[in-house]
């Protein structure tokens, strides 16, 4: 059986292994070096572990210190977006108000044919309002207008209290910026030949 053969490790090097003692030199000081960069990255690990030990909480913190402005961004854009649906759905109440103050209504008189319209607008109105401003109240008035006061206008006001009744819960200081009454009004004019 052959004798085992010592195991050769490759080693580049600029220069050929026949160059002598310098090349002999030159990589006993490469692999010095090569050792000392080796030392100094262990090194700069080592200092840099209780720096990251230092910092562990810092994520928390920072969260804890940027979730409440968040939070109360959020919060804002809800609540003002209920109140411009809630103020849309009265507008919208109040229309159909008016144009149901247009239909003919049984009376006795000029006055009681405005009142009977006036009340069948806030009928319509109240059917028309949706469930988050149920609550509304409706108040008909009517009087003359036009030119030279020749004909009747049916106005239909429709209010809906928000500070009694929020849509949401408001935040402490959020509540400054709410308003404290949603109104919406619709008019509409009637020829005094056509009321009765």
């Amino acid at each position: 059986m052959p004798a085992k053969q010592p195991r050769l490790t490759l080693r580049v090097s600029p220069w050929p292994r026949a160059a002598g003692s310098f090349c002999t030199a030159w990589r006993e000081a490469f692999d010095e070096n090569r050792h000392d960069t080796t030392r100094a990255l262990a090194a700069s690990a080592h200092q840099r572990a209780p720096r990251a030990r230092a910092q562990r909480g810092a994520t928390a913190v920072e969260f804890a210190l940027v979730f409440p402005l968040f939070f109360t961004i959020l919060y804002a854009i809800v609540t003002f977006s209920l109140i411009l649906v809630a103020q849309q759905n009265l507008t919208m109440a109040a229309e159909e108000g008016a144009r149901a103050a247009l239909n003919w209504q049984s009376n006795t008189s000029m006055q009681s044919a405005l009142t009977n319209r006036g009340n069948a607008a806030c009928a319509a109105a109240k059917l028309v309002a949706a469930t988050l401003v149920q609550s509304m109240q409706c108040t008909p008035s009517s009087k003359a207008c036009g030119p030279n006061s020749a004909m009747q206008c049916v106005n239909v006001l429709v209010s809906y209290d928000y500070q009694t009744n929020p849509l949401i819960p408001s935040l402490p200081l959020l509540g400054f910026a709410l308003p404290n009454t949603l109104t919406s009004s619709a008019t509409v004019q009637l020829n005094p030949e056509n009321i009765q």
